[in-house]
């Protein structure tokens, strides 16, 4: 279980977010939504132990982050930000670093490391490109690669921060279909996703924030049902008879 007590955390003395407190159960698939800016981002870093918290503390299985090494914690956390480095480097060695904290002191891929990399890069459709430089690799075709990477690290949790940016439609319904069957397989998935409908679809637990704090949390359903999304977005978040959620503009008046 992944627990905040009193979390404060933000950039450059400012706190983005403020008195956190949540726990995010193991093995769940848990979206963090909510307006822009209102600390989702900063929320998966304090997680993913990305960012150091001001004042209170982040707990895995009930131990603070800062009690883990760092191949300990990489062994146990994939995290995959939204804005990254493009290294001068191929596809498939990118995604062979995701094995870097199971490897000894030499720092040789094993059978077992190799066929991590290869089922990570075949569940992401990505082998083709295996050898290409990432440079000449399409936004698309690099978020699948940088998947790939987290899922070779073959981490308990995943932290991943709008894992659907550039890829087109299809794509992004075949990605999400993915980490849902991760998480049918035990793994657990913090992930942030600007597209309210894809987070009702596919999450366990929705976390709902606004200006750096815990508006409301719970499934789908209940988020839905409350009203509370329709007052945070300014929208009105419906339901079809099909199941598929649609979003329509704040009627006048």
């Amino acid at each position: 279980m992944l627990e905040f007590q009193h979390v404060w955390a933000g950039y450059g003395g400012e706190d983005i977010l403020k008195d956190i407190c949540l726990s995010i159960p193991s093995g769940s698939l848990t979206t963090l939504v909510g307006p822009n800016g209102c600390g989702k981002t900063t929320l998966l870093r304090a997680a993913a132990r990305q960012l150091v918290p001001r004042a209170g503390t982040v707990l895995l299985d009930g131990r603070s982050l800062n009690a883990y090494g760092r191949a300990a914690f990489a062994r146990r956390a994939a995290f995959m930000p939204q804005v990254r480095s493009i290294p001068a480097i191929t596809a498939g060695a990118l995604v062979a670093h995701g094995r870097f904290p199971h490897l000894g002191f030499s720092r040789r891929m094993r059978p077992t490391d190799r066929e991590a990399v290869r089922r990570a890069m075949e569940d992401t459709g990505t082998v083709q490109w295996a050898d290409r430089d990432l440079r000449q690799l399409s936004g698309g075709q690099r978020q699948r690669i940088y998947i790939a990477m987290a899922l070779a690290q073959d981490a308990d949790i995943i932290f991943l921060d709008e894992p659907t940016t550039y890829l087109d439609p299809g794509r992004q319904f075949e990605l999400l279909e993915l980490i849902a069957a991760l998480n049918r397989r035990g793994k657990t998935v913090v992930m942030v996703l600007h597209d309210l409908p894809y987070a009702l679809r596919y999450s366990g637990q929705i976390i709902l924030m606004e200006a750096g704090r815990i508006v409301s949390s719970g499934t789908p359903e209940a988020l839905l049902q409350s009203g509370v999304l329709d007052r945070v977005f300014g929208i009105r978040v419906r339901r079809a008879p099909d199941g598929a959620c649609y979003l329509l503009p704040r009627e006048a008046g």
